[in-house]
């Protein structure tokens, strides 16, 4: 079963992305190399130290020289275990910090991005990215980032001093490093794709699992049980699969490097006594650098133990800012284009039409829906558009409002195109309300506030919330509000009271009127209420379209008889169009809608 996924980042966006950020702390990560270096090179001082030791003993020296050798010794090593104390808690705060402002980005960017992308991946995937992604990128940041940072800076810091007590004896470790770059760059080259695959898989293991629960009901009345279980074992074995591969990947390198890592030392002191017999080098010089050597081997080693954790790190952080490419690739985040924003400010509140030219559309893989619709609705227009089912009012209705993107001709709001505004600006003016809503875990205040970021705050708390209770007497919601255990501070949502359909349409719609848009969309708004609430709902809420320009998506089609104009569309196509008597009068499609309704 084929996954759907959400876009993942490429890795020079991924490289762009980490540079950007390492310019904008380029004062914390000064300090935290300055403080690893310090630390590296109070550690190497051990070796230089023991190797002017021996040459003394061996030419005979005091107990006093060797107390005093064994006690700077001494010293180094604890500044040396001082300086990486502090070292690693700058570059954890560092890590922990970058990993915040990663967290946020990721939040805003699903934020932005167009239902329609969201749709047209599993539930799984983007669950799987916020859970397992961003863990395993916090491991990543905070645990093995400070740890191969601190191996680089005493790889480099070694090899350093080693060539300058014997360039000789440097090769010793020298000869190791051509197969450990070709063994890293083969697994470079296929873990990424990897460790992306397996992320994939997992998330295909979520979505089935979130829809089992989801629908546990329907899986229990249909008997699905076996069904279900199949395809949790099928999703289980891809991912295994997938698992395999990252991990013969590993297997391959780390085997390879463990073996190389046992070389150098051995190279070290059978070159290094030879050497020394033939008078190349002294004896400082042999044990300092075997020493070097020795030491270099830990870092090497934590570079193995964490290459992988990386790989997913890196892995991670492109589904993570994959989602930013979903929202626009690497302009994800910036500001509209000059032309947009001059664009946008022609778009005023009181003067808002919307237009459509050629409209055309269909979904993934199927047949085209919409076949080149044309449709003008002036300023403060009430327009209803009717049709069976299947006709294509609700693909319209999310054309219209920005939410999927036309695949032929366009939509312009005050005469620019949606595609040229930003988001933001967009949802100032226009706003969809579906059948489909949701109820925000938290109180009714928070769930009402959400759309009330543009109110003024002059009133303070009372003033706010006169404008939340007049937003909830409007849609008559006022009853059932003040009888809430806190009304609006009481908790709704999960863990919290309950709210039927009808209250839920009914916060929505409250949230519509405190966001004050000028083109309202409908689609089937008052769809979960009873026939008498929603014929009630609709009488409050007229005085709140008065002077707007309203497009309802509507089946029931007493709601339509009070329009401006009435828009038919059948099969993909607007047929008619009129006010309600005229169209009776013709006789034609939608006459025959309203008698069957009747």
């Amino acid at each position: 079963m084929k996954v759907r996924t959400l876009p993942v980042a490429e890795p020079r966006f991924v490289r762009r992305f980490l540079r950007l950020t390492a310019a904008r702390h380029r004062g914390e990560l000064g300090k935290v190399l300055a403080l690893y270096g310090a630390a590296v090179s109070s550690g190497l001082v051990g070796p230089w130290l023991l190797g002017s030791l021996v040459e003394d003993l061996r030419h005979g020296t005091t107990t006093g020289h060797v107390t005093v050798v064994i006690a700077a010794l001494t010293g180094f090593i604890l500044l040396q275990t001082f300086l990486t104390r502090i070292a690693f808690r700058a570059a954890g705060r560092l890590a922990a910090t970058v990993q915040g402002e990663i967290r946020e980005k990721f939040v805003d960017d699903v934020l932005d991005l167009p239902i329609a992308t969201v749709e047209s991946a599993d539930d799984g995937d983007l669950v799987t990215r916020a859970s397992q992604d961003s863990e395993t990128l916090r491991r990543t940041m905070q645990l093995a980032v400070p740890q191969v940072t601190e191996a680089l800076v005493w790889i480099v810091l070694g090899i350093v001093a080693l060539l300058v007590v014997s360039p000789l004896l440097s090769v010793a470790l020298l000869i190791i490093l051509p197969p450990l770059y070709a063994v890293n760059r083969w697994f470079l080259a296929r873990a990424r794709e990897g460790f992306l695959r397996e992320a994939a898989a997992s998330s295909g293991i979520t979505d089935g699992l979130d829809a089992t629960i989801q629908g546990a009901a329907t899986v229990e009345s249909h008997r699905l049980e076996k069904d279900r279980v199949l395809r949790a074992e099928q999703a289980t074995d891809t991912w295994y699969e997938t698992m395999r591969y990252t991990l013969r990947l590993r297997t391959v390198l780390y085997s390879t490097e463990e073996f190389l890592y046992t070389l150098p030392l051995a190279v070290a002191l059978l070159l290094g006594g030879y050497a020394y017999s033939e008078g190349w080098v002294g004896i400082a010089e042999v044990t300092a650098a075997t020493l070097y050597i020795l030491q270099l081997m830990f870092p090497f080693e934590t570079l193995l133990d964490w290459v992988g954790t990386l790989q997913q790190g890196s892995a991670s952080l492109g589904r993570l800012l994959g989602v930013s490419a979903g929202a626009g690739g690497e302009d994800a985040g910036k500001e509209a284009p000059v032309g947009a924003q001059a664009s946008g400010e022609r778009v005023a509140v009181d003067a808002v039409d919307l237009s459509v030219r050629d409209l055309r559309f269909a979904y993934e893989d199927g047949p085209q829906v919409l076949h080149g619709i044309d449709l003008s609705i002036g300023r403060g227009e009430r327009v209803t558009i009717v049709g069976p089912t299947g006709s294509g009012k609700s693909t319209l209705a999310r054309l219209l409002s920005g939410t999927y993107a036309p695949q032929g001709g366009e939509v312009r709001l005050g005469g620019v195109a949606l595609a040229e505004l930003a988001h933001h600006e967009l949802r100032r003016h226009l706003v969809l309300v579906s059948q489909e809503q949701h109820v925000f875990g938290g109180t009714l205040r928070q769930n009402l506030e959400l759309a009330a970021s543009h109110l003024p705050q002059e009133g303070g708390p009372e003033g706010g919330d006169a404008a939340l209770w007049s937003a909830l007497a409007t849609v008559g919601a006022t009853g059932w509000v003040q009888g809430l255990p806190e009304q609006l501070d009481t908790t709704v949502g999960v863990g919290g009271e309950s709210l039927t359909d009808a209250q839920v349409q009914q916060l929505a719609l409250a949230r519509l009127v405190v966001a004050d848009p000028s083109v309202l969309i409908l689609d089937e708004a008052t769809s979960r209420l009873d026939p008498g609430s929603a014929r009630e709902l609709e009488r409050s809420f007229a005085a709140v379209l008065e002077g707007r320009t309203v497009i309802s998506i509507a089946h029931r089609l007493h709601t339509a008889r009070d329009a401006d104009r009435i828009v038919v569309v059948e099969g993909g196509r607007v047929v008619e169009s009129g006010s309600h008597q005229d169209l009776l009068e013709r006789g034609g499609a939608y006459a025959r809608l309203w008698s069957s309704w009747i």
